[in-house]
């Protein structure tokens, strides 16, 4: 076995397949009350007692809000064309309604421009749960009123640059939204209750829909789409009990959004089992969700395993795992692409964050995360299979580039391929960037080759 876990996977690919990074505003940007910014609902909710594993919050994080040129340069430096990035809402309009703020604009245009000019394409994700604290006092996502805002705030960032963008993501992750923010109450705002979350499900899908055909209708030539977490869901044991757990999670986690995304309709069985928390649906607003993508985005970090008993644990199960305690699964990835490909008819998919946290130090300036590395390239393998076998992936962001405010869990995970010492801001690429860098430069050095051979034939 090659000690590169990379060896061979540069063939694999086809020329025009987008390889990138993949970062989020609350989880890097810092600078919380720079310049008009308004507070976010995570603002508000790290502030929360117990909210937070290591009590900390966002307000420097990776204060990439004045360091983005840096870290624009270690991106383009690791050889990617493409970076992933979202808009802090509360930036750019404080009060989620009303006026917008000309500084947090001002910044997207900069770091914008800083991609151009460094050759990577911009994906901007619109939504990735930074709601103003504003807008959440007035109902946030359970309230109809937010689906009209959230469209006027995508128009508004699309004027100003929908012109240099290779595509434009509504929402992040709205089962993540939904779920663990207004059912289990674990990420902002904190909201536990069952029908709310459902309300809030209903909310953020046809604000994705009736966001794309505002924006069509001005013009946008970015592509569109949404960004979903899914994973395939197996069961614990070959009981009856367990089959029809797993068939109620993936209902819940991933067929209650492609179905009416891409089929235009609820499934009944989820429906049914939500009764009467399932949410209210007005009339043409399935219609208007299932407008036609340009592509999807999947985020894919693990398998889901369904019990009946007891909830599954993979390294009870001796099951090799993350520092989050997830398992590491590339296989699924494969799985889920086969099946989306088979079952519902996608549009081009993305994969838009794929990574994984591992407990790094750094040792004489140095970062050695052997794991991460292999766990990159295992699910790199597992794109190419599902590629190989007929489906249309467009590319691979990794998710991330920079560790970072890791949500509930604070800054002890660290995702990234590039070490922060959140002390000086000091970013120190770890050996998995390096890695990958020289897997992209193997990917550009063979279709150079390639283009070379045609021209002279």
């Amino acid at each position: 076995m090659s000690a590169d876990p990379f060896a061979g996977l540069h063939a694999r690919f086809p020329a025009d397949f987008v390889w990138g990074v993949a970062t989020s505003a609350f989880q890097i940007e810092g600078a919380a009350t720079e310049d008009g910014k308004g507070p976010s609902i995570w603002d508000t909710f790290c502030r929360q007692p117990g909210t937070i594993a290591d009590g900390s919050h966002g307000d420097v994080a990776c204060d990439h809000v004045n360091r983005w040129e840096e870290d624009l340069d270690l991106a383009a430096g690791l050889g990617v064309g493409a970076y992933r990035f979202s808009v802090s809402w509360p930036r750019v309009q404080p009060a989620g309604h009303g006026a917008f703020n000309a500084a947090g604009l001002a910044f997207y245009d900069r770091l914008v421009d800083g991609m151009l000019a460094r050759g990577l394409q911009p994906h901007l994700t619109l939504n990735h749960w930074d709601m103003p604290q504003a807008l959440q006092d007035r109902g946030g996502w359970a309230a109809r009123d937010t689906v009209q805002r959230f469209v006027d705030y995508a128009r508004a960032v699309h004027a100003r640059l929908g012109d240099r963008l290779a595509s434009m993501t509504t929402h992040n992750e709205p089962w993540v939204i939904a779920m663990l923010g207004h059912e289990s109450g674990h990420f902002a705002p904190g909201i536990r209750h069952r029908g709310t979350a459902m309300q809030v499900v209903h909310h953020l899908l046809l604000s994705h829909g009736l966001a794309l055909q505002a924006l069509r209708a001005d013009g946008s030539r970015a592509g569109l789409g949404i960004v979903l977490n899914l994973s395939p869901v197996h069961t614990a044991t070959a009981s009856a009990a367990d089959a029809a757990a797993a068939r109620l999670e993936d209902g819940r986690l991933a067929r209650m959004y492609l179905d009416p995304l891409l089929r235009g309709h609820y499934p009944p069985d989820v429906l049914e089992y939500l009764g009467a928390d399932a949410p209210r649906i007005e009339s043409g607003d399935l219609r208007h969700i299932a407008t036609p993508m340009d592509f999807m985005g999947v985020n894919y970090y693990t398998r889901n395993v369904a019990s009946s008993a007891s909830p599954w644990n993979p390294a009870a199960a001796g099951r090799p795992i993350t520092d989050m305690g997830w398992e590491i699964y590339p296989q699924g990835l494969t799985e889920l692409l086969l099946r989306l490909h088979r079952e519902y008819p996608v549009p081009p998919l993305l994969i838009t964050e794929n990574g994984a946290a591992f407990a790094d130090e750094l040792r004489g300036g140095r970062v050695e995360d052997a794991a991460r590395t292999r766990f990159i390239a295992q699910h790199v393998s597992a794109v190419a299979d599902a590629l190989e076998q007929g489906v249309p992936v467009a590319g691979y962001m990794l998710w991330s580039l920079l560790d970072n405010f890791e949500w509930a869990s604070g800054y002890a995970k660290r995702f990234g391929i590039v070490h922060v010492d959140y002390a000086t801001q000091r970013r120190t690429p770890k050996d998995s960037a390096l890695a990958y860098r020289a897997f992209l430069q193997r990917v550009a050095r063979r279709h150079t080759e390639e283009a070379a051979e045609a021209a002279g034939a």
